[in-house]
């Protein structure tokens, strides 16, 4: 659960593009590319989905 708390919040990090050189090296030392990608996958669909349901809505109004 741990690892998955840390890779969660490099991927955050990379989207708002604040993470450190050495930071994101020492990140694909410790998780697997794999979990990488579908983590970033996933919130990447989350965000498409969110601003979607936003549009939607304000459009509805």
């Amino acid at each position: 659960m741990l690892q998955f708390i840390s890779a969660l919040q490099s991927v955050l990090a990379a989207f708002f593009g604040v993470q450190s050189e050495n930071k994101r090296q020492a990140d694909f030392k410790q998780h697997s590319p794999k979990s990488i990608i579908l983590i970033a996958i996933t919130l990447f669909i989350a965000f498409v989905i969110a601003i979607y349901a936003v549009v939607a809505w304000v459009l509805n109004t």
